[in-house]
């Protein structure tokens, strides 16, 4: 375990404490953000949408599982920068390459999605939290999912974890990505279309962070299994 007390400045670079840059990674990322989402805004967005969007009805009950993402990738990068600094760096290489990916298909091809409804059908705590939501989230940027890439950064981390290595919970850290990744296509955040392309690259971002015959050159020194 690192022992944080000890850090200084000057050693940004040391092998003890050279994760912590891996951090400054969420400023660049949130500007960039911000900018496709609000600053860089398009006069004209690619829809996404296919025939099962239409099958699958609005409920607001998910939105307990999509608000849920954000504690559970937020305390699974706590959780491994404290107690388990290898799968930390791992994760954060995972979200760096796959997020900094969608970032760039979001600038060459921004894509919307036109299926909140324009009723709510139900009335209740969760309906109305789900429109003010729509107030505060764009539908536009959407394919591919950060949530779902967000869901399966948290995921491969705790099944990279020491701490996390029982079958009970690998699967109950499986289920809470799924749910979470499905949740977004009940709320009518996304299209089905967007999962799929998240796990496409989520799928090669593993591929290149934890599969050991796809590691990047750069990194593998760092990234390594020990």
């Amino acid at each position: 375990m690192v022992d944080y007390r000890k850090f200084r400045l000057n050693q940004w670079n040391s092998e003890e404490f050279g994760h912590i840059r891996l951090l400054l990674f969420w400023p660049v990322y949130g500007f960039l953000f911000l900018f496709v989402e609000r600053l860089g805004v398009r006069d004209h967005y690619y829809p996404v949408h296919c025939a099962l969007d239409d099958a699958i009805p609005f409920c607001e009950y998910f939105m307990i599982p999509y608000l849920f993402w954000f504690l559970f990738l937020t305390g699974m990068i706590v959780y491994t920068f404290f107690f388990d600094v290898k799968a930390f760096r791992r994760m954060m290489y995972f979200i760096i390459l796959t997020y900094s990916a969608t970032i760039a298909v979001y600038l060459f091809f921004p894509t919307c999605q036109n299926l909140r409804p324009a009723v709510i059908p139900r009335s209740n705590v969760l309906a109305r939290f789900v429109l003010l939501w729509y107030q505060f989230d764009t539908n536009t940027n959407v394919c591919p999912s950060i949530h779902v890439l967000g869901s399966l950064a948290a995921m491969f981390g705790a099944w990279d974890s020491r701490a996390f290595q029982a079958k009970g919970w690998k699967i109950g850290f499986g289920v809470c990505a799924f749910l979470i990744s499905i949740s977004t296509v009940f709320v009518k955040q996304h299209s089905i279309l967007d999962v799929f392309a998240a796990c496409g690259v989520g799928l090669i971002g593993y591929a290149a962070v934890y599969h050991s015959a796809c590691r990047i050159p750069l990194i593998s020194g760092s990234i390594s299994r020990e």
